[in-house]
């Protein structure tokens, strides 16, 4: 009885995360020990990128500042340390490998990656992991703490196999709903909790509204799926191309294209670039230094972020981060985007698929530009996410389900 209590409050609905209320880390009742697991490829801190890393990289850093002892395991780097403590985070970093491009030899790498981890975990009250493997060989190890499944994409047949799991967060109900299709009546393990910005924003600047240039910018993983050659086709529509060059508009395109790094590849991004032929639009390659993103984002007075990938996408940290920052979001109409993204209120929705896509997108393009009233009025909307999705905010909701987990976790063993 007590167990479906404690699973029951941590299954109850999710809060609004639209909304503006603050919220701070809940009143330290005892620490706990939290590891962090995450996965073969990328490092912490994100230095060659990924926004998953970029999330529990602050993550662990709001538990840390709350009174928590954090461990946090990520794939090694020749820059970083092999064990370090900052900000009161203590690293552990375990050889890895780049990603590669055989889905297969990418499961290989990372059971190899997850063995080498598991000697290198902490005992602990709670492990958070987004690996493909640790919540197949960590399930039942007592001693590592109840076993959190980070679900930051879209499930592919795996979260049957998850269910020793103590709790599934994910990061928007578009994810739930596609768990629970393949998956029913496994509610009472799911808990939404929306990805946070990356960092505090403060509230002083405003986002630079005042500042904005007449720049429209994509940053993320450039990759085919992304909408980025859809995007391209519509800055050629007559309407939009003769406002590009009446007013002097600029398109960046930021973000890595290696298939290292999760990008479409070379031979991918050279089609780009012949397909950007004739356009103002500046490529800039991966940009992994937090502020210098930040001033890309303060720039930007459009963030076009069409992507196609209906089973990929999960929640779209990169629109956030520029909403955050002042840029208006146009994006695709994928579900995940819902969640944080009303059109007409804080950016606009577009359906960008089918054969109306590219002139759809266009006529969004082409009435935010040429209107800078609805550009300021959208914009200081989107800085609402500066309140709703703080990392102080999103930290405090996860610590409210460890210490319930944590306790189950010692009741049940007792």
């Amino acid at each position: 009885m007590e167990k479906t209590i404690l699973m029951n409050r941590i299954a109850a609905p999710e809060l609004d995360i639209r909304a503006s209320a603050d919220e701070a880390a809940p009143p330290l009742e005892r620490p706990m020990r939290i590891t962090i697991l995450q996965g073969a490829f990328l490092p912490v801190p994100a230095l060659m990128g990924g926004a998953v890393e970029k999330v529990w990289h602050e993550m662990g850093r709001q538990f840390a500042a709350a009174g928590h002892t954090v461990t946090h395991v990520s794939r090694s780097h020749p820059s970083l340390p092999a064990e370090e403590v900052v900000d009161g985070v203590r690293y552990l970093r375990v050889p890895g490998s780049d990603t590669p491009r055989s889905l297969a030899w990418l499961k290989v790498l990372d059971l190899f990656y997850t063995l080498r981890a598991r000697k290198a975990l902490p005992a602990a009250d709670i492990l958070v992991t987004n690996t493909f493997w640790a919540p197949l060989l960590l399930a039942g190890a007592r001693h590592l703490g109840a076993l959190v499944v980070s679900v930051q994409r879209m499930p592919k047949g795996q979260m049957r196999w998850y269910r020793k799991a103590a709790c599934w967060h994910t990061v928007s109900s578009a994810v739930r709903d596609a768990i629970l299709a393949e998956v029913p009546g496994t509610e009472e393990k799911i808990r939404v909790i929306p990805n946070p910005l990356p960092e505090s924003q403060g509230s002083g600047d405003d986002g630079r509204l005042g500042a904005k240039e007449k720049v429209l910018l994509y940053a993320g993983r450039l990759h085919p799926e992304k909408g980025i050659e859809l995007f391209l086709d519509a800055l050629r529509v007559e309407a939009v191309r003769s406002v590009l060059v009446r007013e002097g508009w600029r398109i960046e395109i930021v973000g890595p294209w290696s298939a290292a790094e999760g990008g479409g590849g070379e031979s991918w991004m050279d089609r780009l670039r012949k397909h950007a032929e004739g356009l103002s639009v500046t490529f800039t390659g991966p940009v992994h230094d937090p502020a210098l993103l930040r001033d890309y984002y303060q720039r930007a007075a459009i963030f076009v972020y069409p992507s196609l990938a209906r089973t990929g996408e999960t929640f779209g940290v990169a629109p956030l981060e520029a909403m955050a920052q002042g840029a208006v979001p146009v994006v695709s109409d994928l579900e995940c985007f819902r969640d944080f993204i009303r059109d007409g209120v804080n950016g606009r929705i577009v359906r960008v698929e089918g054969e109306s896509g590219v002139a759809d997108l266009a006529e969004v393009l082409q009435k935010l530009m040429v209107d800078a009233d609805e550009r300021t009025r959208l914009a200081q909307a989107a800085l609402a996410v500066r309140t709703s999705h703080a990392p102080e905010r999103v930290a405090a909701m996860f610590l409210k389900d460890f210490a319930l987990l944590s306790t189950l976790a010692v009741k049940v063993s007792h």
